[in-house]
């Protein structure tokens, strides 16, 4: 009888972060719709997920391929699917083969991995592939992300030299506490400008991935479009104990 209320309370912390978005966005002269929500379901069931997803939620995010490519094919295939964070070259195909209706990975923080994503959508043969920059804006060597003066030619090369990629954005991972400070989004803001100038683009068609649970509402008040909420809705993390 427990697992219901749990699967049920989720529901409930959905809607009352979908809540707390709306407020936010408002306060910063934003509608509501300019907020994507990526419900991240890091080491949480799929049972789980369905819960949320049958509350009326479509977007969800994973942190780590395999918990991805399990719990997809399980799922709705209307899911809007986000890999989020560090992905790694040796796992790009297994990701897009499992998930067919993966539609974005937010973490490309390399050319490496950028030249990968790019040769095997070709030839799965699939739609491009919507690609934020990760960027390390807080200094932390534990944490992925290209370092900020280094953004623009990794933006430059996705967008020039990767057809098979659509260069979207930005995303940055707070700190450990999974709070950042103004000047973590002042700098990826900043790195946006720059990037826009140079590609001729507008900050409009570049969106910006920050905020998590810890730090959601600052995010979007200084200009996020997508934040990425986990353990608000789901519940803490369940990761197995060590032997």
């Amino acid at each position: 009888m427990a697992a219901p209320a749990v699967e049920n309370a989720a529901a409930t912390a959905l809607r009352a972060v979908l809540h707390r978005v709306r407020v936010a966005a408002e306060r910063s002269g934003r509608r509501p719709d300019d907020v994507r929500v990526v419900a991240v379901g890091k080491t949480k069931p799929a049972s789980l997920i369905r819960q949320v997803y049958d509350a009326g939620h479509t977007c969800f995010g994973e942190n780590y391929v395999q918990e991805i490519i399990q719990k997809a094919p399980e799922l709705p295939e209307d899911i809007e699917w986000h890999f989020i964070g560090h992905l790694q070259s040796n796992k790009v195909k297994s990701l897009l083969t499992a998930v067919p209706h993966l539609a974005m990975v937010e973490g490309v923080d390399n050319e490496k991995v950028a030249n990968h994503l790019d040769r095997a959508i070709s030839s799965i043969g699939r739609q491009p592939l919507k690609v934020l920059v990760q960027v390390n804006t807080s200094g932390e060597e534990s944490k992925s992300g290209i370092d900020p003066s280094y953004s623009i030619e990794l933006a430059k090369h996705v967008k020039l030299n990767c057809p098979n990629l659509e260069f979207s954005g930005l995303m940055t991972i707070g700190r450990p506490d999974y709070t950042s400070t103004p000047e973590n989004f002042k700098m990826l803001l900043n790195c946006r400008t720059e990037i826009c100038k140079v590609l001729g683009m507008t900050e409009a068609q570049c969106e910006l991935s920050m905020g998590m649970s810890g730090d959601f509402e600052q995010a979007i008040e200084m200009g996020s479009t997508n934040v990425r909420i986990g353990s608000t809705i789901f519940g803490p993390r369940e990761y197995p104990k060590r032997q």
